[in-house]
């Protein structure tokens, strides 16, 4: 079927809500906007879909989700009575028609006989993914765009260990979303029938009591947290999102009675009035914390993305506040683990540290240090869930600390995902600690690098945008490969990875890769630095990850733009 036939089918149904309808007249005369709504469906992989709202099949609606959540139902389905009755936990955040969203995905399900768990109200990814665990849920559904802009809506599957599906079962999921016939006839379930035969179960403080208590165990030196917590002043932003209610009942349980938020984007608003991108990564999130850290001479802002499961924070330099990166903040928690727990008698000698393999070398320095085993994984917070639950099986490992350069952070297992709530009120004990040694954690980080030297990294991306985005995409990784450099501003390259081929090169010859396929191209230069290039798996992008060390600032700095410089030059050669 062609999109011009399925943009004609849509238009005949007479059941459409009105804001479907008035995309499909938007589209009436713009034949390159039905080509992209209708030709191919919305890309659904192991992290889920995600999509800006409208009609079409390459849009985010009642019908792409309803679609989505068959493909679930019948794979659950085939999978016997006993999972079934496990059910799905199902939560969502603040934007347009998350709430419908989650609740039409409890209809499908409903209909097949499966059982549901919907929060009640908005919560977070990380409560989400705890909700899974602690109700012995098959699988999880959140609703949810996470940081994109207000247009976009988003739909991300978890499986049973609270971690988002491997690939296996996902590919099984989107084998039978793709052989739905009728997206317009789906089944669906009257919700007050559901609700009084227990298909249907709303929770809400019985999960969040269960929640907050584990978060309460992230803390590891209390009496620290009371000394300080009490007068440290620290403010928070939850981006009109759902960290609100969560992150300010685990700080003020733990003692952080002094902490303020940002008022006005402490209101759920899908429109995200205050801020373009509600993304902690960018400095235009944090313009109102800024104000409100200089009004109040605030050491620490810290701002969660909608869905929480992300972290950004900014740190005074004198009279002005400096955004941390990612990776910074990940050296920062790492740090303070391995260096409290090490000091409290409670650094397990098998201790290990989970990473993604674009993320800072800093923290392995960090971890020689202390003695704790670094294990690198592919990008994807799935795989630190999958090698968690690989400690927990074998034995091998105790679990300390994982993360993502992409402000990603996980301290305590109970969650299998990116836990912006733990991560703040562990970042603000950090804070506290080096408050009462007379830093801030702009003094903190200089101390890290001048004990292990100045590390630098970068991410930036190519935007692929409309229908032919993924072909282009696919095309620029290729011409990588084809068109293989020698070296990056004049440093030769001494190693090169292909995760699509699972071959390293090197002068000496080739090696077997040991993490899983994909996408990934990583080099590694003469003088330690590395370069990785890979698709991204939410987003039309390409992103490019650049990572330097020096022994001085500036330094760092600059063979991290000289980099950038030469890799973007051959970017826009291989791309033309």
């Amino acid at each position: 079927m062609d999109f011009e036939t399925r943009y004609a089918r849509w238009t005949q149904q007479a059941d459409l809500p009105a804001e479907l309808q008035a995309d499909l007249a938007k589209q009436k005369d713009d034949a390159a906007l039905r080509e992209d709504a209708f030709a191919v469906p919305l890309s659904f992989g192991t992290a889920g879909m995600r999509g800006v709202f409208g009609a079409g099949i390459n849009r985010m609606n009642i019908y792409t989700v309803a679609q989505a959540t068959a493909g679930l139902a019948r794979y659950m389905t085939e999978l016997g009575q006993e999972t079934m009755d496990r059910g799905v936990a199902i939560s969502f955040d603040s934007r347009h028609n998350s709430e419908l969203f989650a609740h039409v995905s409890a209809a499908v399900l409903g209909a097949a006989g499966i059982k549901s768990y919907v929060f009640d109200a908005l919560r977070p990814v990380p409560e989400l993914s705890f909700a899974v665990r602690y109700l012995h849920a098959f699988a999880g559904i959140m609703i949810t765009a996470s940081h994109n802009p207000k247009e976009y809506d988003g739909y991300k599957l978890y499986g049973e260990d609270g971690g988002q599906l491997p690939p296996d079962a996902s590919d099984r999921i989107t084998e039978y979303v793709r052989n739905v016939d009728d997206i317009f006839s789906i089944p669906q379930a009257n919700e007050s029938e559901m609700r009084m035969s227990g298909l249907m179960t709303l929770i809400g403080e019985d999960v969040d009591s269960a929640y907050l208590d584990a978060v309460a165990g992230v803390t590891i030196d209390s009496e620290l947290v009371h000394r300080v917590g009490k007068t440290m002043k620290l403010v928070y932003t939850p981006l009109h999102g759902t960290g609100k209610i969560p992150v300010m009942r685990a700080l003020q349980a733990a003692g952080f009675a002094n902490f303020s938020m940002v008022k006005k984007q402490a209101i759920y608003d899908p429109e995200f009035i205050t801020v373009k991108h509600p993304n902690p990564e960018f400095k235009e999130a944090f313009d109102l914390s800024i104000a409100l850290g200089k009004q109040q001479g605030a050491d620490l802002l810290i701002a969660t993305d909608p869905d929480a499961d992300r972290l950004g924070a900014a740190v005074r330099t004198g009279d002005e506040y400096h955004l941390l990166t990612g990776n910074q903040i990940a050296s920062l928690l790492l740090n303070y683990i391995l260096h409290a727990s090490k000091k409290a008698g409670k650094l397990p000698q098998n201790a290990a540290v989970v990473k993604s393999f674009v993320s800072t070398e800093l923290a392995d320095r960090i971890c020689a240090d202390y003695g704790v085993k670094m294990i690198t994984v592919e990008t994807g917070f799935k795989f630190i869930g999958d090698a968690i639950a690989h400690f927990e099986q074998s034995g091998e490992h105790t679990f300390m600390f994982g993360f993502e350069e992409s402000y990603g952070y996980l301290i305590k297992p109970f969650v299998r995902d990116k836990d912006a709530v733990q991560s703040t009120l562990l970042l603000a004990e950090v804070a506290a600690y080096y408050s009462e040694r007379g830093m801030t954690l702009a003094d903190a980080l200089e101390e890290l690098y001048k004990r292990y030297g100045y590390f630098d990294e970068s991410t930036t991306a190519l935007e692929f945008t409309g229908i032919t985005g993924p072909k282009k995409m696919a095309g620029l990784m290729h011409a990588f490969r084809e068109q293989a450099p020698a070296d990056f501003a004049g440093t030769a390259i001494v190693r090169s990875e292909d995760y699509l081929s699972g071959v390293a090169k090197t002068s000496a010859g080739t090696e077997q890769l040991t993490l899983p396929k994909a996408d990934v191209l990583k080099y590694y230069l003469s003088d330690g630095t590395w370069i990785a290039i890979r698709p991204s798996g939410t987003e039309p992008k390409v992103k490019f990850y650049i990572g330097v060390s020096a022994d001085a600032a500036d330094v760092a700095a600059k063979k991290l733009a000289d980099y950038h410089t030469a890799l973007s030059a051959f970017a826009d050669s291989v791309e033309e």
